[in-house]
């Protein structure tokens, strides 16, 4: 079985970082560093189902079918990943975030992936993420520690 982990570590309070992560209109600007999706029908809650709204490619519709499995704001949260609704390949995510002396310890990891294709779709992804977590992340943490509005205005 393949996986990826991706972490980092942010000069951020955990409940920023936590806000960053979590909220849509904040999720949106860090994601399409990676050329990732927009949250749609999220929310930090165990059972909700949510889609992940994304750019469609050459086999793949654009969404990403997801269901929050436990949420313990600011510190974890886990969520299923399902590529194509039909397929029943689910994978799971989790984020898991812990206070340092500096900030924020930021953990993504993502299981579940199986066979060939699973190995592939691990190293894709998890190269996705490095890009969100390295480029997108860092400027909308600085905007929203300077207070900035969630579309980027002064709030």
């Amino acid at each position: 079985m393949s996986r990826y982990v991706v972490v980092r570590d942010y000069p951020y309070p955990i409940d920023e970082v936590w806000d960053v992560m979590t909220s849509p209109e904040l999720v949106a600007q860090w994601t399409t560093t990676g050329r990732g999706g927009r949250p749609e029908g999220f929310l930090p809650e165990p059972g909700t189902d949510f889609r992940l709204i994304g750019k469609p490619t050459i086999g793949w519709a654009g969404v990403v079918y997801c269901t929050v499995v436990a949420a313990e704001p600011p510190r974890l949260l886990h969520y299923t990943w399902k590529g194509d609704q039909a397929s029943d390949d689910v994978t799971d995510v989790v984020y898991r975030l812990e206070s340092t002396p500096t900030g924020t310890r930021f953990t993504w990891e993502h299981t579940g992936f199986t066979g060939i294709g699973g190995f592939a779709m691990s190293r894709l992804l998890g190269r996705v993420r490095r890009t969100m977590m390295d480029d997108g992340v860092p400027v909308v943490l600085a905007a929203h520690h300077a207070g900035e509005g969630r579309g980027g205005r002064p709030a």
